[in-house]
């Protein structure tokens, strides 16, 4: 693994392995962590893919850079990433946050897409209730830093038998949330708040398409990724058993089974 910079930006870069190429993954962190939360994933670089897991603007707690203040930022900046690699078309998605973005790169960038991966995600825009709770957050983040942020969400990150059980795992989770600066937290509150519907973008997605959901999510529930497995034709549905929100890190062996499933099931 190495962690790289292009320009503006910083990036989490391993290079495939084995014995060929297949493509480059791009995996998108979820809100409000950074790409270290993927580091359960980076041994599927031995299937043959290059993996790339961007920082989102400002979530790294390494840069000066303005804090995002739409979804388009995010997405913007990935693309300019991939171009400045020089990297034309990849399997591209994410987790949470993440996923939004991923629908916002889709929206400008379809033709970037070989394949796309939704993990613990939705498409839908804040209902007014949701909107009530990012204004919490931000008042939240705003009173109480980081870490009353961490305090908040680690209990609906993670599986409760993972909170219960596995404190290595919460602390490592609330180490990625205390490296963002708060106003890259309340940027990103801001960004998902203002988010469009992609619902309508569902029945466009053509490239070969995975949903992954932990069974216990409690921030975007299954029957959320059920759906949207019936609306994007031809899609893959996987439901990690015993994991939460952050599916990835909570069951990192059957998350990486599922998806290094798909990737090997892909005509590269």
């Amino acid at each position: 693994m190495h962690a790289s910079r292009t320009g503006r930006f910083r990036y989490l870069d391993v290079p495939a392995g084995g014995n060929r190429p297949a493509g480059t993954l791009v995996l998108i962190h979820a809100f409000p962590l950074n790409a270290r939360m993927w580091e359960p994933q980076l041994p599927l670089s031995g299937h043959g893919w290059r993996i790339i897991a961007p920082e989102l603007r400002a979530m790294d707690g390494g840069t000066t850079e303005s804090p995002a203040e739409s979804m388009d930022d995010f997405a913007g900046d990935v693309i300019d990433l991939l171009d400045a690699l020089r990297i034309e078309r990849a399997v591209i998605g994410g987790l949470s946050l993440g996923g939004y973005v991923t629908f916002a790169m889709f929206r400008r960038a379809p033709h970037a897409f070989s394949g796309m991966i939704l993990a613990d995600t939705r498409p839908e825009a804040d209902t007014p209730d949701g909107i009530e709770g990012r204004r919490r957050m931000l008042a939240l983040v705003a009173e109480k830093g980081p870490a009353g942020v961490a305090d908040a969400m680690l209990p609906k990150l993670l599986a409760e038998g993972t909170v219960r059980n596995q404190p290595e795992v919460v602390e490592r989770v609330r180490s990625l949330v205390l490296a963002s600066s708060a106003a890259a937290i309340a940027g990103a509150v801001t960004a998902m708040m203002t988010r469009q519907d992609s619902t309508p973008l569902l029945g466009s997605i053509r490239c070969p398409t995975l949903i992954l959901v932990g069974e216990h999510d409690q921030l975007t529930p299954p029957a959320l990724s059920q759906n949207m497995h019936r609306a994007i034709p031809g899609s893959e549905l996987a439901v990690i058993s015993g994991a939460g929100h952050l599916a990835n890190v909570d069951q990192p062996r059957a998350f990486n089974d599922a998806l290094g499933g798909f990737l090997d099931g892909l005509d590269t």
